[in-house]
């Protein structure tokens, strides 16, 4: 038997691409009752069953398919929105609405309904009705000229780190919009706009700008406000110019316990004990040549075997991991079987596997991972769970409703 902190939530999903569906695959993980709305006509792109982000993101939810372009259709949603707890989209502003399910149509009837729209811009304003998606929210809110390097401001993050971020805050908001409904019995509408959660992200820059007037730029591997050496990534191995060939260690020390372990660590070299290495804030003004110098060492070496020598003398280190990495070869993965198969095979894609839940509960553990639903597979089962309908009742629909 199932007891996960979620169990009994009642979640009506919407969203489509990253943003939204992280957000509800978290609920469902937790144990909540997510129930995915997708239609033959949206079942596009990334919205379509056999996608990867689909895959990816649409784990632990029940698969209903409702073409909203029906009035049967829309009419069986707004039941659904009734009793539901949770109502989620990410559309354009007003979708909902539209379709007459959305907060101010539902709340009179249900009370306690928590409905969230998550939007590129929020719901109000001059660029509310700006279509975005990740390199666009990145630009416009300030990260992708931070996370480059010197003089390249047009260097992004390459994924869709802030829809990922997004779905975390859409996730802590319902959280705390249902513990807000246990002391008050009535739900809200939140708005979550997704370019402020990005600008979120710029704090200790922004922070500078009012109190310093500085403007931040890229540091590529530097720390932007901390002056500390070595704090780089260095290439290990042979050297390569065919970048899927090349290996990489990050070392990071922060003081000067981790610096002389590091020097004993490369025997103590000459250059090591050179005057202008004397100081943490000697070091970071001469970072580049540090670099070259410690990039000199690490060439030729296993970088797995330098990451456990520096580990176990106190340095800070990593090796830069690749998928296959993380796949194949990490035994802290492996330990958690934190990369594993799911036990229940698509019927129409195969195999599919799952990320953990990063989050482990000691009494309520949450180790439940359901494929990925075909579109509208669960129909009969969710309109008779959440609605109390009888297969008879069920076969009376316009069936073209639950497409």
């Amino acid at each position: 038997m199932s007891n996960r902190p979620l169990d009994g939530l009642k979640v009506l999903d919407f969203t489509h691409v990253v943003a939204g569906p992280f957000a509800t695959r978290v609920l469902g993980d937790l144990g909540a009752d997510v129930v995915k709305i997708n239609s033959e006509s949206r079942a596009l792109t990334s919205n379509a069953p056999e996608h990867p982000f689909y895959i990816m993101w649409n784990r632990n939810k029940r698969a209903l398919a409702l073409d909203m372009a029906n009035d049967e259709a829309r009419k069986i949603c707004r039941r659904l929105a009734e009793t539901a707890d949770v109502v989620i989209d990410n559309f354009s502003v007003g979708v909902l609405d539209r379709w007459h399910v959305g907060y101010d149509a539902v709340r009179e009837s249900n009370p306690g309904v928590i409905y969230v729209q998550m939007s590129g811009m929020g719901d109000s304003g001059p660029w509310s009705k700006f279509v975005t998606y990740a390199p666009t929210i990145h630009a416009v809110s300030g990260l992708t000229s931070l996370t480059g390097v010197p003089g390249r401001e047009d260097i992004g993050i390459g994924f869709s780190y802030n829809d990922h971020q997004a779905g975390l805050h859409g996730a802590v908001a319902i959280l705390a919009a249902l513990e807000s409904r246990r002391r008050s019995g009535r739900g809200q509408r939140i708005d979550i706009s997704q370019f402020e959660v990005g600008v979120n992200f710029a704090g200790p820059s922004l922070m500078d700008l009012f109190s310093n007037g500085r403007a931040a730029t890229a540091v590529g591997n530097k720390l932007p406000y901390d002056k500390v050496a070595p704090h780089g990534v260095y290439q290990c191995g042979t050297v390569t110019a065919l970048a899927a060939d090349q290996r990489w260690l990050a070392i990071a020390c922060s003081n000067e316990e981790q610096w002389s372990a590091l020097k004993e660590l490369m025997d103590n070299p000459e250059w090591a004990n050179a005057a202008v290495f004397g100081s943490v804030e000697s070091r970071y003004e001469h970072s580049e040549t540090l670099d070259v110098q410690i990039a000199a060492w690490t060439e030729g070496q296993d970088e797995y075997e330098l990451m456990a020598r520096c580990q176990a003398a106190g340095i800070p280190a990593g090796v830069v991991q690749n998928g296959i990495d993380l796949a194949e070869r990490d035994p802290q993965l492996e330990r958690t079987d934190f990369l594993h198969k799911i036990a229940d095979a698509h019927p129409e894609i195969g195999q599919t596997w799952a990320d953990r839940l990063p989050i482990h509960f000691a009494s309520t553990p949450c180790d439940q991972y359901e494929r990925v639903r075909a579109l509208g597979e669960d129909n009969e089962a969710i309109l008779g769970d959440w609605l109390g309908l009888s297969d008879s009742e069920i076969a009376e629909l316009d069936q073209d409703a639950l497409k």
